[in-house]
């Protein structure tokens, strides 16, 4: 194995024990709490000092692109979810409708464009946070004058905003912390500016295989579920394991 390939072992090996941590029940919710914050932060600078290395040795982490199918039910919020978390970390995704054997469009794949460690990243953070947003939606009650399908998408919705705005947050310390020790790039040259030009990169790419992509529009929900949605995704565990198994986790409408 190469340094840099020991160096994300060990980084996921320390992401999972925090984790572990936070999720045993006798752990209080202010613990749990502590070790989750400790495993973004930990995610985020892996992800400053792999893009800082790859400046030296590009071949480390090259932009790569990988299509990652999600099917009903609930297909559009996984996308929603996944798309999130990619874009958060610095990855481009492009949603295309999945078509069945009959030609119904019942599902979605996401194209997903990155460096291949913030691929890494998105894959191993929406995994995770597909799995607690089923076990903490199912534990939620509808109440009895809402619709169940139509409580369920916003209050993944409400999730999907607050895991938006802790990545954001997550992302933008692990940033500056890199430049207030002076991390930098070959010809020292500033993290923002190799972080700028990582978003080129991907943005080229991505702009190649699908010149004619149209940004989407905005999803209109009625249910009343994002407050209790949002709430969850604030105390969820930005973490987990592989993509495989995550994909069928959501209830039936």
């Amino acid at each position: 194995m190469s340094a840099t390939g020991a160096a994300h072992a060990a980084m996921l090996a320390k992401v999972r024990k925090l984790l572990a941590k936070a999720e045993d029940p006798a752990a209080t919710e202010a613990e749990a709490e502590t070790y989750t914050a400790k495993a973004a932060a930990l995610v985020a600078s892996y992800g400053i000092d792999a893009a800082l290395l790859a400046v030296a040795d590009p071949g480390t982490d090259p932009v790569e692109d990988r299509r990652i199918p999600l099917d009903a039910p609930y297909a559009a919020d996984k996308a929603d979810l996944l798309g999130t978390v990619a874009m958060r970390l610095r990855c481009q995704v492009v949603r295309l409708r999945s078509r069945d054997a009959d030609g119904s469009g019942s599902g979605w794949t996401l194209h997903v464009f990155g460096h291949r460690s913030d691929l890494e990243r998105a894959e191993v953070l929406f995994t995770s946070l597909l799995l607690q947003a089923s076990t903490r939606m199912l534990s939620t009650p509808v109440p009895a004058w809402d619709h169940p399908a139509a409580f369920r998408r916003s209050w993944l919705a409400g999730f999907t905003a607050a895991v938006s705005r802790r990545l954001r947050e997550a992302e933008e310390a692990a940033q500056a912390e890199a430049e207030s020790e002076g991390r930098a790039g070959t010809a020292g040259r500033s993290t923002a500016l190799v972080l700028a030009d990582r978003t080129l990169e991907v943005l080229d790419a991505a702009g190649q295989a699908y010149p004619n992509a149209r940004t989407a529009r905005s999803r209109q929900l009625s249910g009343s579920g994002a407050g209790q949605g949002f709430a969850a995704g604030q105390r969820a565990d930005l973490g987990g394991t592989r993509l495989g198994g995550a994909r069928r986790t959501l209830p039936p409408r």
